[in-house]
């Protein structure tokens, strides 16, 4: 089981470009699986969650060449050219994978059985299983609702259109998923904004996508055709270091090639709000995707309450935010985020526990938190197993009184296997072992 130890102080400096999106790189595993001919991708993220894609897909008879260093060669087998695999498809602790590939698959002509870790076996499916049933799809789950999730092949799926009742990206993106098998048009309508990685991608296989507001739609009968796709760094795990330089004195931080998509940059928008000094140079479009150089220097944060109309562009970033405002003067409220209770670990009350060991009013609520900003001081946390919690501990190191140790970090491999490295080189006192 891995731990970081964190020494205290230390600045942020220098340029860096961080790990390609995660997002982005499932996405270009799968739709160019489903595509007509050979798709090249670069900067794809070498992650476990990616790889358990990227596996999958070569189970079920998809040639894919992992040529390293984050390139990546797909020989699309079209959308009607995937096999049943031999066994369950195991898929880690990718929650993406199973929710984006339950859509996938439920159009499919074969029986297939998706499973996952301990974590992801207790993470809800209902969400996407319940709005695929009204499509005519046929998923067992256990009787909870979690995975492991059997899907019977063969069934004739009708398009629908769905009000989502919460915002989720992953829902959404499996229904779209799903009506490019399903008879009709399929509409999804999204009560707040949510990333649009997956619309922007089709589009740019060539698959037509309608958009309108917060309502998007696809229909059956067409068809993907390969193309090459340049990934972007991923904001999500920029924000730890966007969060580190923020707070650490004498920081001057630059991360490069950074995806600055409107649909993600919630955590962008929130520490400009504290007070943070951001500035984004170079913007530019690659692939479809917008990007910038992110430069982000020491500055005095104070509490806010938080606009509930930056969760969902922030959803996976609140974690590095809550040390944020652990090192903000004043109070930091976060209303409206009841689906960080139900990630990798409760992310709320897993970070209410890390800041409150390190000295922290850390204030759990039903949908978010009350964090009184302060000193930190030292101590001995847990991650619960949850990349994110892990990283954004070791984060609350430069600010600390003494030595931060986290345990049980093994899970950050999902999704910043050089985590550890990247940050000594910017500054961070960390080791693990």
């Amino acid at each position: 089981m891995t731990t970081f130890h964190v020494e205290p102080g230390g600045s942020m400096t220098g340029r860096i470009r961080v790990p390609g999106d995660k997002s982005i790189s499932h996405r270009s595993i799968m739709l160019g699986a489903l595509a007509e001919g050979v798709t090249e991708v670069h900067g794809f993220l070498e992650a476990e969650d990616c790889l358990a894609t990227m596996k999958a897909f070569q189970a079920m008879g998809v040639r894919i060449e992992h040529l390293g260093a984050g390139q990546v060669r797909i020989h699309g087998v079209g959308l009607h050219g995937l096999r049943a695999p031999t066994e369950p498809l195991y898929l880690g602790n990718s929650g993406t994978s199973m929710r984006l590939l339950s859509g996938l698959l439920a159009g499919q002509n074969f029986n297939v059985e998706l499973t996952g870790d301990e974590s992801l076996t207790r993470r809800p499916m209902k969400r996407v299983t319940d709005p695929l049933a009204l499509m005519g799809a046929k998923i067992d789950t256990s009787a909870t609702g979690t995975p492991p999730l059997r899907i019977h092949g063969g069934q004739p799926l009708q398009g629908i259109d769905y009000t989502m009742p919460m915002a989720s990206a992953q829902v959404k993106s499996c229904l779209l998923l799903a009506g490019l098998y399903a008879q009709g048009k399929t509409c999804v309508t999204e009560p707040a904004p949510t990333r649009d990685h997956s619309e922007r991608m089709l589009a740019g296989f060539g698959y037509p996508v309608e958009k309108s507001g917060n309502r998007v739609c696809v229909r059956s009968g067409g068809k993907l055709n390969a193309t090459r796709i340049d990934v972007p760094a991923d904001i999500s795990s920029s924000a730890f270091f966007l969060v580190g330089a923020a707070i650490a004195p004498g920081s001057d931080l630059t991360l490069e090639h950074v995806g600055i998509n409107p649909t993600r940059i919630g955590v962008i928008n929130i520490l400009k709000a504290m007070g943070a000094d951001i500035t984004l140079h170079n913007r530019r479009e690659v692939g479809g995707e917008p990007v910038a150089d992110i430069q982000v220097r020491t500055s005095q944060l104070h509490g806010i309450n938080i606009d509930e109309a930056d969760v969902p562009l922030a959803i996976d970033e609140f974690p590095a935010l809550f040390v944020a405002a652990a090192c903000a003067s004043g109070r930091t409220v976060l209303t409206g985020a009841e689906e960080l209770r139900v990630k990798e670990s409760d992310r709320i009350q897993s970070m209410a526990e890390g800041l409150q060991t390190l000295g922290i009013a850390a204030t759990p609520t039903p949908d978010g938190m009350i964090i009184d900003g302060g000193k930190l001081g030292a101590g001995q946390v847990q991650s619960f197993g949850d990349h994110r919690i892990a990283m954004s501990l070791a984060m609350a190191g430069l600010r600390a009184g003494g030595r931060v140790t986290i345990n049980d970090c093994d899970n950050v491999n999902t999704s910043f296997p050089a985590f550890t490295g990247l940050a000594q080189q910017c500054g961070l006192k960390v080791r693990q072992s």
